[in-house]
This record gives C-alpha cells, sequence and structure tokens, in this order.
C-alpha cells in the first residue's frame, strides 16, 4: 500500500512559483522560493473578477 502525502494547494502554487523562477532565472532555489512567497502574496490580493 502507497502512503499520500496531502499538499495544500497553496504548496502547489508555491512550488509551481518557484520551480519557473528557478528555471527562468539565475535565482537558487531559496532565493526563488522567497520571491515566489511574494508574488503569490501579491496576486492573492488582485480580486478574483480581474484575475
Amino acid at each position: 500500500m502507497t502512503a499520500s502525502t496531502y499538499v495544500s494547494l497553496y504548496e502547489r502554487r508555491l512550488k509551481l512559483v518557484q520551480d519557473t523562477l528557478t528555471e527562468h532565472s539565475g535565482f537558487s532555489a531559496e532565493s526563488s522560493r522567497a520571491l515566489a512567497v511574494h508574488v503569490l502574496g501579491a496576486l492573492d490580493h488582485i480580486p478574483e473578477s480581474i484575475r
């Protein structure tokens, strides 16, 4: 039997942004994660009707 690990939607979004930043910039994984937190924070403050 395989045990599954729950990963929140926020963590999945964070990982997507982090991976994109790491892949397309010279940032380290740690720097990309810190920036991804800020990016998602900014995106979450945009009203959904505009997103």
